[in-house]
């Protein structure tokens, strides 16, 4: 299975957050499954970070990188085919990171593991 971590999900990965279920950590954990984590994710988090909203130990551009690979977690580019998905996606959630992350579900054929409940409206396969 082709796991896209949300950005949460990620970040509480790679603390050791108790906010993240079992078995989402298994799944992550798990061989068989490739696990990618969005330039939208970093893009997201620079910006949370400069606005004071994301407390990391490092700049995101330093951490999450260094996270990222110390984890095994694959880097997913954003390409032009995920964008044109944009013109088709209803409303239904309003977070522009949120919405670029289900365009490259569906692109990509990937299952986005996330526990927010907002992104279950769309057309994508869910792991919460």
């Amino acid at each position: 299975m082709k796991l896209l971590l949300d950005t949460h999900i990620f970040l509480w990965y790679i603390s050791g957050d108790y906010h993240l279920p079992k078995s989402l950590k298994d799944n992550i954990q798990d061989s068989g499954n490739a696990v990618y984590l969005s330039v939208v994710s970093l893009w997201e988090s620079i910006v949370k970070y400069r606005l004071g909203k994301l407390p990391l130990p490092l700049s995101p551009e330093k951490y999450l990188p260094i996270q990222r690979e110390r984890h095994d977690v694959l880097s997913l580019s954003l390409d032009e085919a995920s964008i044109v998905h944009l013109s088709a996606l209803p409303s239904f959630h309003r977070d522009p990171f949120d919405r670029m992350l289900i365009c490259q579900a569906i692109e990509h054929e990937m299952t986005i593991v996330t526990m927010d409940a907002a992104i279950t409206q769309y057309p994508v396969k869910i792991l919460n």
